[in-house]
């Protein structure tokens, strides 16, 4: 019996702060159509994501994908960094 790898939802961001151990909080905008009138405007949401190594730096453009949770409000991982 084959054990089948799931797709987990995965986001890019950037990284906005990395003052806590082992966690870091990643900024993912995105652009929103109003229902009613179509005006498109930017919304921004952050996450707290799981940072073992400590291989993201402030300003990192990320990859991230939800996880178990980890912590009360950690249920993402760190993926891939892509330094700009």
């Amino acid at each position: 019996m084959t054990q089948l790898k799931t797709q987990h939802r995965r986001m890019e961001g950037i990284v906005v702060s990395t003052a806590m151990q082992k966690t870091i909080v990643v900024r993912v905008d995105r652009v929103v159509m109003h229902p009613k009138y179509g005006k498109r405007y930017h919304v921004s949401t952050r996450f707290k994501a799981d940072d073992p190594k400590g291989q993201a730096t402030m300003g990192a453009k990320v990859t991230i994908e939800a996880c178990r949770p980890l912590s009360k409000e950690k249920r993402w991982r760190l993926v891939e960094v892509k330094n700009v």
